[in-house]
């Protein structure tokens, strides 16, 4: 009963700040509610990004596959602080100077309205059928297992996932589609202090149990009886194997932090190009130390089971049981379901944007009022956030791993938009049609892979999904400058200034980003030793 009522109490809280934090914001125009007038500052900006990011599916995803593999998967934290630096110094400047609301935008500045239409389409498909069923699914089964729904219930354990998805849904729904991005952001704030000092005492703690009540201790135990986990260096069959690093690794972490709608609004809404980069900046800091919430514990559960576990991803679950006092319980839970609810509802509100944006007041009312976008959107909103609850509870049997899963699926759209954003940014030439082939040549063949690997010659016979990602980006770029170098644009294009935001760059931004790529380097070294690049035997 505590445990319920300090989860009630807690989230209670963060509904009440966000409210009385939002009331002056005018949200009947399209910057009002897409970007909270283009007011976020830094701190705002790095807590409502990072909290957008960490959700069930990577707390409970990644901890498992540090059950199973150890450190080395680390990669997907670790390296997502030099894609944000990338984003800080390159991207973000112009974003902000041509005043977007949406990446999409750009690219019909760049190339055409079809073409941004094509990439609003891909971005609200993934969204629904992919991403918001899976948040909802993982979050949903971590609640219903922290505070055994089905027997304090009396129902099923099928009945319990529906009623979690569902009440996370329209909780979700409610800060996303009537609060607009203030209230998001604003409430993301409050959950990632919540969810730091709760992230951080789930190690704490599975440490002290290890050592006997001492952390240090603990730390020394689990490193010496079990030094094959905390090796960096992913061997050729491990689900990151280190050579991906250098290849398609690094294009997922720039897309997601890059061109992701739901990541990058944050910064969108920056009030000038020096908050967003100081926001951006301490995100990628923070995300360095990302691997002691969603990886540590996965090895600490390694260890106090024994690697006993049915399957990889009850490892957190499991752990937060173990080792958590009961008077914490409902306080972790609710930062939990903060976390669940800010990858929620952030997806949602960037869906929310998209089709109201690009696609309602583009194609179906091309005079519409700002006011009519927003009340459009809304209602799209409710549509999607809907079918995605629908969705959630039939993914109980999706394959083990989900966030490995999540990454390679969302690799049919993921990359194609990556390339004809990059190519669109570097070069001047290159046409419409070129953005249009890439797009339908990028997603077409990765489903052509997918369909190989999973129903055909079988995964061994192919290479690994990252590996084949880069393939296709060098590709994909390959087509769009031969079709540049054939037909070319009649002009130039010219990325104009705006002048919404001011564009003065941070004075601190390069020597921070360089020492944040150089602090990423040295956690690499530090846990691969020598030992780790000479081959057994």
């Amino acid at each position: 009963m505590i445990g319920i009522l300090s989860f009630v109490g807690f989230t209670a809280l963060v509904a009440i700040i966000s409210y009385f934090a939002t009331r002056s914001t005018d949200e009947t125009t399209s910057d009002g509610y897409f970007l909270g007038g283009r007011s976020l500052t830094a701190g705002v900006i790095a807590g409502s990004v990072l909290l957008t990011n960490l959700s069930t599916e990577q707390i409970v995803g990644l901890n498992g596959q540090a059950y199973s593999e150890g450190i080395l998967v680390m990669a997907w934290e670790t390296l997502a602080a030099l894609a944000i630096v990338v984003t800080a110094l390159f991207l973000l400047p112009r974003y902000l100077k041509g005043g977007l609301t949406t990446v999409p935008q750009f690219l019909e500045k760049r190339f055409d309205r079809t073409t941004k239409s094509i990439v609003s389409a891909l971005f609200l498909s993934g969204y629904m059928i992919i991403f918001l069923p899976i948040v909802l699914y993982s979050g949903s089964l971590a609640i219903s297992t922290m505070f055994n729904i089905p027997e304090l219930l009396g129902v099923s354990d099928t009945a319990a996932l529906w009623i979690c998805v569902w009440g996370i849904g329209i909780v979700g729904s409610i800060y996303a589609i009537f609060g607009g991005l203030k209230a998001v952001a604003v409430s993301d704030t409050i959950n990632a202090i919540g969810l730091l000092i709760g992230g951080l005492m789930i190690p704490v703690f599975g440490l002290m149990a290890i050592g006997g009540g001492d952390m240090f201790a603990g730390l020394d135990t689990l490193t010496a009886a079990n030094p094959e986990k905390f090796n960096s260096i992913g061997g050729p069959d491990a689900s990151v194997p280190f050579s991906t690093i250098f290849t398609g690794m690094m294009l997922v972490q720039l897309f997601y932090w890059g061109t992701n709608q739901a990541i990058i609004q944050r910064a969108l809404a920056a009030k000038n190009l020096k908050e967003g980069q100081k926001g951006l900046m301490l995100a990628a800091f923070i995300k360095i130390l990302g691997p002691i919430i969603v990886v540590l514990p996965g090895i600490i559960a390694w260890h106090l089971f024994q690697g006993n576990l049915d399957n990889p991803d009850q490892a957190y679950p499991a752990l937060v049981n173990e080792v958590l006092p009961p008077v914490l319980v409902g306080f972790f839970a609710a930062v939990l379901f903060g976390a669940i609810l800010s990858s929620f509802n952030s997806a949602l509100n960037s869906s929310v944007t998209l089709f109201g944006i690009d696609i309602y007041k583009h194609h179906f009312n091309p005079g519409a009022s700002e006011s009519e976008v927003v009340k459009k959107g809304k209602r799209f909103g409710i549509v999607i956030a809907v079918a995605s609850m629908f969705i959630a509870p039939l993914i109980a049997n999706a394959p083990q791993g989900l966030f490995g899963y999540l990454q390679e699926v969302n690799g049919c759209y993921s990359i194609p938009i990556l390339t004809i954003v990059v190519v669109g940014y570097l070069s001047k030439k290159i046409p419409a049609i070129a953005a249009k082939i890439a797009l339908f040549s990028g997603v077409g063949l990765y489903l052509v892979y997918l369909g190989l690997k999973y129903f055909v010659v079988g995964e061994d016979a192919l290479p690994h999904y990252l590996h084949v990602m880069a393939i296709l980006f060098v590709l994909n770029i390959l087509i769009m400058w031969v079709i540049g170098r054939v037909k070319p644009r009649s002009t130039d294009f010219v990325l104009d200034y705006t002048k919404q935001v001011d564009i003065s760059p941070w004075r601190y931004v390069l020597p921070v980003g360089l020492a944040i790529c150089a602090l990423v380097v040295f956690v690499y070294v530090y846990f691969a030793s020598v030992r780790n690049f000479i081959p057994a035997g």
